[in-house]
């Protein structure tokens, strides 16, 4: 099996201080937010910086599973594109696919990190907002560069994407949706927001070419456009929107929705010392897990600790898992199962 992964990269520059404080106001959509004293002069207590962005971070885990990668993703012609370059070449993702953009630079986030382990980001998309259709995936397809899995067409580029946030762009939504069907190449897509404000009666159609829909609570809310606590409207929002839908939900666990049966994985309770990472941890995962055993309870639990893995350290990489849990470790995860 191999997976291309598809979105953004970045450097992450992680501010963590104790001037942060959190104030409760109904004008952030999460009922709080990090805040700093206008005019104010700051300390900051850690500074760490590292690579992410979906593209980069997903691809690490499935690197250190041993499922063969690639990434698909846009950097800028500078030191922080090179970076990126450096980082996954270290860990063995293939680079057949990254993208050089001669007039924009690279991604940029800044993420301020509270006491809590959460953050608030920043960002700065630059490149990744230009990432194309490769023009090389039909080269690929007749067998001139290699590739896995042979069809009729003749050889795919991969059995699985992984998309990730694709700044809004549904024109290359659809052209990779598109591609894939006609591969039959299975995909994962974790939507941004560019994508997500575009409501769900719009996304259905592309939600319906997918193997697995991955959100946060956050984030299933405002497309099922209900209240946050609303559960029981999600669930019935997204039941069957593909063939698995999974929800994580931060430090309280995850969901997932197959068929007519719906599931809840507890997290192991472990106090974050960053949650930077974590769902893209958690997603690819949990894609890992369907690769490698095509089992849903044994995806979840392994998700779990992957992204358990993520909230340990500072980054979106560190944490990733270095090789499959035992079997001890992946009994510690607690799942029920209930009917929708």
């Amino acid at each position: 099996m191999k997976v291309i992964t598809i979105g953004s990269a970045t450097l992450d520059v992680y501010v963590k201080s104790k001037a942060f404080k959190v104030l409760k106001s109904a004008e952030f959509f999460t009922g709080e937010g990090g805040c700093l004293a206008v005019g104010s002069k700051n300390e900051a207590d850690e500074i760490f910086v590292d690579t992410g962005g979906g593209a980069t971070n997903t691809a690490v885990t499935f690197a250190n599973l041993g499922i063969p990668v690639s990434v698909l993703t846009r950097v800028g012609d500078d030191l922080f594109g090179r970076e990126v370059e450096r980082v996954m070449r270290e860990k063995k993702v293939g680079l057949e696919f990254l993208q050089q953009d001669k007039k924009l630079s690279t991604s940029y986030s800044t993420l301020l990190l509270l006491g809590t382990g959460e953050r608030s980001v920043l960002v700065y998309r630059g490149a990744s907002n230009n990432l194309e259709f490769p023009r090389r995936f039909s080269p690929l397809d007749k067998g001139e560069l290699g590739g896995v899995g042979k069809s009729k067409e003749g050889k795919r580029v991969a059995d699985w994407f992984y998309i990730t946030g694709l700044g809004g762009n549904l024109k290359l939504l659809g052209q990779i949706l598109d591609y894939a069907a006609a591969k039959k190449i299975k995909v994962m897509y974790n939507p941004g927001g560019g994508e997500l404000k575009n409501g769900l009666a719009k996304l259905k159609k592309y939600f319906s070419k997918l193997e697995v829909l991955n959100l946060n609570r956050e984030e299933a809310a405002m497309l099922c456009g209900c209240d946050y606590e609303r559960m029981d409207i999600i669930k019935k929002s997204l039941l069957g929107a593909a063939p698995y839908v999974i929800i994580t939900d931060g430090p309280a666990g995850a969901y997932a929705i197959a068929d007519d049966e719906f599931y809840f994985a507890a997290t192991l309770g472990t106090k974050p010392v960053n949650t930077t990472g974590a769902g893209d941890a958690f997603g690819s995962g949990f894609c890992a897990g369907l690769i490698l055993k095509n089992n849903l309870d044994f995806s979840l639990r392994l998700a779990i600790l992957n992204s358990d893995g993520i909230i340990r350290k500072m980054g979106a990489k560190s944490g990733i898992l270095k090789k499959m849990p035992d079997e001890k470790d992946l009994r510690k995860i607690k799942i029920k199962k209930e009917t929708i």
